[in-house]
């Protein structure tokens, strides 16, 4: 059995029979976890091999532990400072930043890997405009070469601790202030003023990006679509023009900016079809086996092998890793992070 183009969520912290009947589907390829499946690292370790032990191969589990405001997992793990604060670092000394982006990296992926998980949404590589509440300090920096530069040092830290990098949200967040978890959310730019917004993609696909989530904004002036439900954003843009060959996936598909495609299979397939690899359905228990019976005769054997490919064996168990030099000197550079005073965000 491959896996399939379905990542759904879990109602807590441990797997109860209807949701192991859902895992066997060969719809699902993949579980996103929240603060709401977590109690304490054994107990995470625990839930992470039951998922895995549900079939073969083992099934994707991932998770949004960015740092600051969106970090899933905080107790006995390293509390993650904001994205933002490696933008100040930058500011005054930017060497210094790219090595700490480096140890960001590293240390937010091996203590997740110890525990099993594969993948962190993560970075965000929006630009900080100003615009974009939802985004504010989980954004780098205002300029997209230093957001490039610090994401590139992040992937690199990320892979060194064997986890692969979804950095997102693609096109970009940063123009539309409206939150696409709730609302329709435009941004009315035109494909040149996108430029610099493109520019952490260019550099990060240069640099072998193994994944990215694309968003659900629209940009009315390039396809009324939201980038998530686009081809031309998906194929045309990403595929095509920037190259791009890993894999492809949808932000949580019920926010209120994949509204515009229906129903949850509906929105779902039309994802699939504009060259998403992986939709996201979460917080909709109700309808996870209305869509996996939606999916019952998708496959895309491409797909397939893009989300293959994000696997990694790579791993050191978490007593080991706390007991390791490099565990503790990573967390001695995000300390310079967390002790700096916060500076205003723009706008």
């Amino acid at each position: 059995m491959s896996l399939g183009p379905l990542m759904i969520d879990l109602k807590g912290p441990v797997l109860d029979d209807e949701e192991r009947v859902w895992l066997k589907e060969p719809a699902v390829g993949g579980v996103i976890l929240f603060t709401r499946n977590y109690e304490s690292p054994m107990q995470l370790s625990e839930l992470v091999t039951d998922i895995h032990k549900v079939r073969s191969p083992p099934l994707l589990v991932a998770v949004d532990q960015e740092g600051g405001r969106v970090q899933r997992f905080r107790q006995a793990f390293t509390e993650l400072p904001s994205m933002r604060a490696l933008g100040h670092l930058y500011d005054e000394e930017a060497t210094r930043a790219r090595v700490v982006a480096r140890s960001f990296g590293w240390l937010m992926a091996s203590e997740l890997r110890a525990i099993g998980i594969e993948l962190s949404f993560a970075p965000v590589v929006d630009l900080d405009l100003g615009l974009a509440e939802v985004i504010g300090d989980r954004a780098l920096h205002s300029e997209a070469s230093i957001v490039s530069e610090l994401a590139v040092e992040f992937a690199a830290g990320a892979r060194a601790a064997g986890m692969a990098i979804v950095a997102k949200h693609f096109p970009t967040h940063a123009g539309a202030t409206s939150d696409s978890h709730t609302d329709c959310a435009t941004d009315g730019r035109d494909y040149n003023e996108l430029w610099d917004d493109l520019e952490p993609y260019r550099h990060l696909i240069a640099a072998g990006l193994p994944a990215l989530m694309v968003g659900h904004v629209s940009f009315p002036e390039l396809d009324p679509l939201p980038a998530s439900l686009s081809s031309w954003w998906i194929k045309n843009e990403l595929r095509e023009e920037l190259g791009f060959q890993g894999a492809v996936f949808s932000d949580d598909i019920m926010m209120g900016g994949a509204s515009v495609g229906g129903s949850c299979s509906a929105r779902t397939m039309q994802a699939l079809q504009a060259g998403c690899d992986m939709v996201l359905v979460c917080n909709a228990q109700a309808e996870i086996p209305v869509v996996i019976e939606s999916l019952a005769e998708y496959v895309n054997p491409s797909s397939q092998l893009r989300l293959m490919r994000l696997r990694s064996q790579q791993r050191e168990n978490w007593d080991s890793l706390r007991l390791s030099n490099e565990w503790n000197e990573a967390r001695q550079e995000l300390a310079q992070l967390t002790e700096r005073p916060s500076l205003e965000l723009k706008g």
